[in-house]
């Protein structure tokens, strides 16, 4: 058991910035997702964690000492690989013992080891396989179970599930959150996937650009993102992001599509006339047939997908709407007629910030 401390983490190769200053605290037995686009650094972060990578400046701790300039096998850590990084002449039994006869573990305790993380990960008669006689999954199994024998203070996940089918990364998917639970290792796990990283994380970290744009639970993350990239790369179909203007004294927005409506919450978004982006998420926009107040919006491509069919179109005023509906409601070529409820907005400025509730006077 461990905690996980980065202290104003920076990564620089040359003259590109790669890491801008990362500060994250991983409480003991936390589940912490680092979540992003390629190239926004997520990966540096895990290899800077675990030894592969030194910082420009900053620090790593783990459990309170101060590992920056350790080796990886000083850190007391487990790594599991995207390509699991299996040694192909080695038998299943043999990949998940090398790490402890390296440490110098006497056979009888190494065997009793490898035993038990075989039998958690189901993964018992496949001991004297070697790595080729097994699928992707079977050998997923083995490079976790060659990190649960080490009983490291910290495991490291570096898009394990990447390589592997639709289907069996939702089944790996729960037997790690499964493990990671039962363990109560602390752990560090990195991935582009957003439904990964929601269904897996005590809480995320949104990277983009090399920065930590939010940390926190993935409900919150979903809920109340802190810009418009997190809110856009969170969620599927990704958020709608509509202009429009401060209006009605600063009680409500005028949108570029049309209609002025009053905001569901105080919004501190300032004088009459300011920038505004609003965000709404697809399944919040409502079918309203037969409402005259509707907006209408020009159907460009319809896609059915069996309980929910998700439209795209265009508003008047030309900006691209796409609404998540529960049965198909329109063809292409066809006007939709829907609603944009303000309880469901999420309101940024022109710059893309989240824009907090106003503080109201006391009555």
């Amino acid at each position: 058991m461990a905690t996980l401390t980065l202290s104003s983490v920076k990564k620089q190769f040359g003259q590109t910035q790669v890491l801008h200053g990362i500060d994250l605290e991983v409480a003991d037995g936390e589940m912490i997702v680092v979540v992003g686009a390629s190239g926004c650094g997520k990966s540096t972060l895990l290899r800077i964690v675990a030894g592969l990578e030194s910082p420009t400046s900053g620090s790593v701790r783990i459990d309170g000492r101060d590992v920056t300039q350790l080796e990886p096998a000083d850190r007391d850590i487990a790594m599991v690989f995207q390509n699991y990084a299996l040694y192909p002449h080695m038998s299943v039994f043999e990949n998940m013992a090398y790490g402890l006869k390296i440490r110098g573990l006497k056979m009888p305790d190494i065997r009793k080891r490898v035993a038990e993380a075989a039998e958690m990960l189901e993964i018992g008669p496949l001991l004297d396989r070697k790595p080729r006689q097994l699928s992707g999954g079977q050998r997923q199994r083995v490079a976790m179970g060659r990190a649960i024998v080490r009983e490291p203070k910290l495991f490291l996940f570096d898009e394990p599930l990447s390589n592997l089918d639709a289907k069996l990364r939702v089944q790996m998917r729960a037997e790690i959150r499964r493990l990671q639970k039962r363990l109560g290792v602390t752990s560090l796990f990195v991935t582009h996937d957003q439904v990964e990283a929601m269904t897996l994380g005590d809480r995320l970290v949104v990277m983009h650009k090399g920065r930590a744009a939010q940390v926190a639970s993935p409900m919150q993350v979903w809920g109340e993102p802190a810009d418009t990239y997190v809110a856009g790369f969170i969620g599927s179909p990704a958020m709608n992001f509509l202009h429009a203007a401060v209006s009605m004294g600063g009680a409500g927005a005028t949108l570029k599509a049309g209609p002025t409506l009053p905001f569901a919450a105080p919004v501190a978004a300032g004088a009459d006339g300011t920038d505004l982006v609003i965000g709404i998420r697809p399944e919040h926009v409502e079918h309203r047939p037969g409402d005259a107040a509707a907006l209408p919006v020009a159907v460009d491509l319809v896609e059915p997908l069996g309980s929910e069919t998700v439209i795209h179109g265009r508003l008047p005023g030309g900006e691209v709407l796409v609404a998540r509906l529960p049965v198909a409601a329109s063809g292409i070529g066809e006007v939709l007629p829907v609603a944009l409820p303000p309880s469901a907005w999420h309101v940024f400025s022109g710059e893309g910030q989240r824009l907090p509730l106003r503080e109201t006077a006391p009555a």
